[in-house]
């Protein structure tokens, strides 16, 4: 995996962790990587790993169970693409709106062009 410097790597740990959850790599209820075999696959620090993992626990997409590891909660999907459009509005948003108005771009030609992407699909 290649690390932007622009965001924390514990951060694109969790993107890599919710790439694999959306992709299907990681399923439901099955084990995940031990925070080690990560780490290793990464090649980055074991800390770094248990950063992230403590974060993904945190936001209830992954359980620890005592001496066994982590597995992927049930609702883990859901709870990644909650997750994924709280970012977009927080952050993706915020950044096109701010291009928009340093652009003069109108939210009727946002809403023209987005029309317009939908109709090519």
């Amino acid at each position: 995996m290649e690390f932007r410097t622009d965001k924390p790597i514990y951060r694109q740990i969790i993107d890599y962790a919710f790439g694999c959850i959306i992709g299907g790599g990681w399923r439901p209820g099955e084990k995940v990587p031990s925070v080690r075999e990560l780490a290793v696959s990464l090649a980055v620090n074991s800390h770094t790993v248990l950063k992230a993992y403590d974060q993904l626990q945190m936001q209830g997409i992954i359980i620890s169970r005592r001496g066994m590891g982590f597995y992927l909660a049930d609702d883990a999907p859901e709870r990644v693409h909650a997750e994924q459009r709280e970012e977009f509005f927080e952050s993706t948003l915020t950044g096109v709106f701010e291009s928009m108005d340093n652009l003069g771009i109108s939210i009727d030609e946002i809403v023209e062009r987005y029309t317009d992407f939908k109709s090519a699909r």
